[in-house]
């Protein structure tokens, strides 16, 4: 399978990307600073050189994928504009060249709290808003997404053990090891597709949480 995953240097883009390699993929990784293409490298990663904001398409980078993965995000430090440009616009540009190119399969990390951003007050408003928007126009775009909403994430070693739900409204932390092994796990699941999932830590094992997750 050919993967690109735009926001490839992010901390769970480099460890989805590994994973991907690891079980022979062919993972690309979208990023911007060619300076950063040694670190997808390092996991087995071919770096793709393009600029999520910049780009007016992202069609040279999405073709010949047979699936694509939003894992860009503006940061916390970024401000409302950039939020609007990356959070929203990087999303939707890879949504519109998929969909331009017939690439069906789009994987979005989204955010807990996107199903209701206006109950947010402060830097975290725009950022939700902007999330919601991205995966609204996602779901009315006709593709095989499923959208993943991760709780506060941590860089704790991964327990591969979940709470991956459609019920929508929790809280909770997860490690970025183990968004990754979901991510890698949904690409590989067609049941998972059309579905809007939050995840925490929890007890079920990844394989499992992910096969019992469906429209």
């Amino acid at each position: 399978m050919d993967v690109l995953v735009a926001g490839g240097h992010g901390k769970i883009a480099l460890r989805l990307l590994g994973l991907l390699a690891a079980r022979g993929d062919r993972a690309r990784g979208l990023i911007r600073k060619p300076s950063q293409a040694a670190d997808l490298e390092a996991v087995g990663a071919i770096p793709v050189i393009g600029d999520l904001e910049a780009d007016a398409t992202l069609e040279p980078y999405v073709k010949g994928a047979d699936a694509v993965v939003f894992a860009a995000g503006a940061g916390p430090g970024s401000g409302d504009a950039r939020k609007a440009t990356v959070d929203l616009g990087g999303a939707v540009k890879l949504t519109d060249a998929a969909r331009a190119l017939g690439v069906r399969r789009y994987v979005m990390i989204s955010s807990i709290g996107a199903d209701r951003p206006e109950a947010a007050t402060g830097s975290m408003l725009p950022y939700l808003k902007a999330k919601a928007d991205a995966d609204r126009h996602l779901i009315e775009s006709g593709l095989d997404y499923t959208i993943t909403r991760p709780g506060s994430l941590t860089d704790d070693p991964g327990t591969g053990l979940v709470t991956l739900t459609t019920e929508l409204g929790n809280r909770g932390p997860i490690t970025r090891d183990d968004v990754a092994e979901v991510l890698a796990e949904i690409l590989r699941t067609p049941s998972t597709i059309g579905t809007v999932a939050e995840l925490f830590n929890g007890e079920v094992p990844i394989t499992e949480a992910v096969k019992s997750l469906h429209p």
